[in-house]
Protein backbone atom coordinates (compact mmCIF):
# COMPACT_ATOMS: atom_id res chain seq x y z
CA UNK A 1 0.00 0.00 0.00
CA UNK A 2 1.45 3.38 -0.91
CA UNK A 3 1.47 6.37 1.44
CA UNK A 4 -1.53 8.05 -0.27
CA UNK A 5 -3.78 5.07 0.45
CA UNK A 6 -2.58 4.97 4.06
CA UNK A 7 -3.08 8.70 4.65
CA UNK A 8 -6.52 8.83 3.04
CA UNK A 9 -7.82 6.47 5.78
CA UNK A 10 -6.33 8.43 8.69
CA UNK A 11 -7.85 11.04 11.01
CA UNK A 12 -5.83 13.83 12.63
CA UNK A 13 -7.10 16.15 15.35
CA UNK A 14 -5.82 19.72 15.45
CA UNK A 15 -6.39 21.76 18.59
CA UNK A 16 -5.98 25.37 17.51
CA UNK A 17 -6.35 27.01 14.10
CA UNK A 18 -3.80 29.81 14.34
CA UNK A 19 -0.22 29.90 13.09
CA UNK A 20 0.65 26.30 13.91
CA UNK A 21 -2.77 24.76 13.38
CA UNK A 22 -3.71 26.43 10.12
CA UNK A 23 -0.35 25.77 8.44
CA UNK A 24 -0.12 22.20 9.75
CA UNK A 25 -3.68 21.45 8.58
CA UNK A 26 -2.96 22.77 5.08
CA UNK A 27 0.23 20.68 4.86
CA UNK A 28 -1.64 17.54 5.95
CA UNK A 29 -4.45 18.20 3.47
CA UNK A 30 -1.92 18.74 0.66
CA UNK A 31 -0.38 15.29 1.20
CA UNK A 32 -3.76 13.58 1.33
CA UNK A 33 -4.72 13.01 4.97
CA UNK A 34 -8.35 11.99 4.60
CA UNK A 35 -9.92 13.34 7.79
CA UNK A 36 -9.16 16.39 9.91
CA UNK A 37 -10.87 17.44 13.14
CA UNK A 38 -10.15 21.10 13.90
CA UNK A 39 -11.21 23.00 17.01
CA UNK A 40 -10.70 26.68 17.87
CA UNK A 41 -12.80 29.50 19.38
CA UNK A 42 -11.11 32.50 17.77
CA UNK A 43 -11.80 34.89 14.89
CA UNK A 44 -9.38 35.99 12.17
CA UNK A 45 -7.76 39.37 12.75
CA UNK A 46 -5.56 41.37 10.41
CA UNK A 47 -2.61 40.79 12.76
CA UNK A 48 -2.93 37.02 12.16
CA UNK A 49 -2.09 37.32 8.48
CA UNK A 50 1.66 37.53 9.09
CA UNK A 51 1.79 33.82 9.99
CA UNK A 52 -1.60 32.11 9.63
CA UNK A 53 -3.10 30.44 6.54
CA UNK A 54 -5.89 32.97 6.04
CA UNK A 55 -6.60 35.79 3.61
CA UNK A 56 -7.57 39.47 3.86
CA UNK A 57 -11.16 38.79 2.79
CA UNK A 58 -11.53 36.31 5.69
CA UNK A 59 -10.85 38.87 8.45
CA UNK A 60 -13.65 38.66 11.02
CA UNK A 61 -14.57 35.04 10.22
CA UNK A 62 -14.34 32.16 12.68
CA UNK A 63 -10.94 30.55 12.12
CA UNK A 64 -12.19 26.95 12.01
CA UNK A 65 -14.75 27.60 9.28
CA UNK A 66 -12.41 29.74 7.19
CA UNK A 67 -9.70 27.09 7.56
CA UNK A 68 -12.14 24.37 6.51
CA UNK A 69 -12.90 26.35 3.35
CA UNK A 70 -9.20 26.87 2.65
CA UNK A 71 -8.46 23.17 3.15
CA UNK A 72 -11.24 22.18 0.75
CA UNK A 73 -9.78 24.54 -1.85
CA UNK A 74 -6.50 22.61 -1.54
CA UNK A 75 -7.97 19.10 -1.27
CA UNK A 76 -11.71 18.64 -1.74
CA UNK A 77 -11.35 14.94 -0.88
CA UNK A 78 -10.41 15.80 2.71
CA UNK A 79 -13.23 15.47 5.23
CA UNK A 80 -13.00 18.38 7.69
CA UNK A 81 -14.92 18.46 10.95
CA UNK A 82 -14.74 22.05 12.25
CA UNK A 83 -15.67 22.85 15.86
CA UNK A 84 -16.01 26.49 16.92
CA UNK A 85 -15.31 26.12 20.64
CA UNK A 86 -12.65 26.47 23.30
CA UNK A 87 -10.82 23.17 23.76
CA UNK A 88 -10.60 22.21 27.44
CA UNK A 89 -10.41 19.16 29.69
CA UNK A 90 -14.16 18.57 29.37
CA UNK A 91 -14.26 18.13 25.57
CA UNK A 92 -10.86 16.76 24.49
CA UNK A 93 -11.99 13.13 24.64
CA UNK A 94 -15.23 13.73 22.72
CA UNK A 95 -13.42 15.79 20.07
CA UNK A 96 -10.34 13.66 19.48
CA UNK A 97 -10.85 10.10 20.80
CA UNK A 98 -11.14 8.56 17.33
CA UNK A 99 -8.11 10.39 15.90
CA UNK A 100 -4.90 8.59 14.99
CA UNK A 101 -2.76 11.58 16.07
CA UNK A 102 -3.50 14.88 17.83
CA UNK A 103 -1.70 18.12 17.01
CA UNK A 104 -1.39 20.68 19.80
CA UNK A 105 -1.40 24.14 18.21
CA UNK A 106 -2.16 26.57 21.04
CA UNK A 107 -0.56 29.94 21.79
CA UNK A 108 -0.60 29.86 25.59
CA UNK A 109 1.80 27.58 27.44
CA UNK A 110 -0.90 26.83 30.06
CA UNK A 111 -3.22 25.57 27.30
CA UNK A 112 -0.38 23.48 25.83
CA UNK A 113 0.21 21.84 29.21
CA UNK A 114 -3.53 21.26 29.70
CA UNK A 115 -4.05 19.38 26.43
CA UNK A 116 -0.82 17.37 26.70
CA UNK A 117 -1.65 16.26 30.25
CA UNK A 118 -5.27 15.48 29.37
CA UNK A 119 -4.36 13.45 26.28
CA UNK A 120 -1.61 11.56 28.10
CA UNK A 121 -4.01 10.72 30.93
CA UNK A 122 -7.29 10.05 29.10
CA UNK A 123 -6.11 9.07 25.59
CA UNK A 124 -2.67 7.56 26.28
CA UNK A 125 -2.73 5.43 23.13
CA UNK A 126 -2.90 8.50 20.84
CA UNK A 127 0.36 10.28 19.98
CA UNK A 128 0.35 14.06 20.42
CA UNK A 129 2.57 16.42 18.42
CA UNK A 130 3.23 19.77 20.09
CA UNK A 131 4.95 23.01 19.08
CA UNK A 132 7.19 24.92 21.47
CA UNK A 133 9.74 27.64 20.82
CA UNK A 134 9.08 29.22 17.44
CA UNK A 135 9.18 32.93 18.20
CA UNK A 136 11.34 35.39 16.31
CA UNK A 137 13.43 34.65 13.23
CA UNK A 138 16.59 32.90 12.09
CA UNK A 139 18.49 30.27 14.06
CA UNK A 140 17.19 27.45 11.86
CA UNK A 141 19.49 24.84 13.33
CA UNK A 142 17.94 25.19 16.78
CA UNK A 143 14.62 23.75 15.53
CA UNK A 144 14.24 20.03 16.16
CA UNK A 145 11.79 17.37 17.26
CA UNK A 146 12.16 15.61 20.60
CA UNK A 147 10.18 12.53 21.59
CA UNK A 148 8.96 11.75 25.10
CA UNK A 149 7.06 8.45 24.79
CA UNK A 150 3.89 9.38 22.79
CA UNK A 151 4.63 13.13 22.98
CA UNK A 152 6.61 14.78 20.17
CA UNK A 153 7.71 18.40 20.66
CA UNK A 154 8.72 20.45 17.59
CA UNK A 155 10.60 23.75 17.87
CA UNK A 156 13.55 24.97 19.90
CA UNK A 157 11.68 24.71 23.25
CA UNK A 158 13.32 28.02 24.21
CA UNK A 159 12.11 31.10 22.35
CA UNK A 160 8.77 32.21 23.71
CA UNK A 161 6.71 34.94 22.08
CA UNK A 162 7.41 38.40 23.50
CA UNK A 163 7.46 42.01 22.37
CA UNK A 164 11.02 41.50 21.11
CA UNK A 165 10.40 38.02 19.65
CA UNK A 166 7.06 38.07 17.82
CA UNK A 167 5.59 35.03 16.08
CA UNK A 168 6.43 35.43 12.38
CA UNK A 169 5.60 33.35 9.32
CA UNK A 170 9.01 31.76 8.65
CA UNK A 171 9.69 30.13 12.05
CA UNK A 172 6.02 29.45 12.81
CA UNK A 173 5.62 27.89 9.36
CA UNK A 174 8.74 25.76 9.76
CA UNK A 175 7.53 24.42 13.11
CA UNK A 176 4.01 23.81 11.75
CA UNK A 177 5.50 21.85 8.86
CA UNK A 178 7.75 19.96 11.28
CA UNK A 179 4.58 18.99 13.15
CA UNK A 180 2.93 17.86 9.89
CA UNK A 181 6.03 15.90 8.95
CA UNK A 182 6.06 14.20 12.37
CA UNK A 183 2.38 13.34 11.99
CA UNK A 184 3.15 11.72 8.62
CA UNK A 185 5.97 9.71 10.13
CA UNK A 186 3.68 8.43 12.87
CA UNK A 187 0.80 7.61 10.51
CA UNK A 188 2.89 5.88 7.85
CA UNK A 189 5.20 4.02 10.21
CA UNK A 190 2.32 2.79 12.36
CA UNK A 191 0.69 1.28 9.30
Amino acid sequence: MDYKQILHKKKVGIAGAGGLGSNCAIALARVGVGNLVIADFDYIEESNLNRQYFFIDQIGEEKVYALKNNILRVNNNCSVSAHFLRVDESNIVSLFSDCDVIVEAFDLSSAKVMIIETVMEKLPHIPIVSGSGMAGWGDNNSLKTQQYDKLFVCGDQQKEVSEHLPPLAPRVGVVANMQANQVLEILINNE
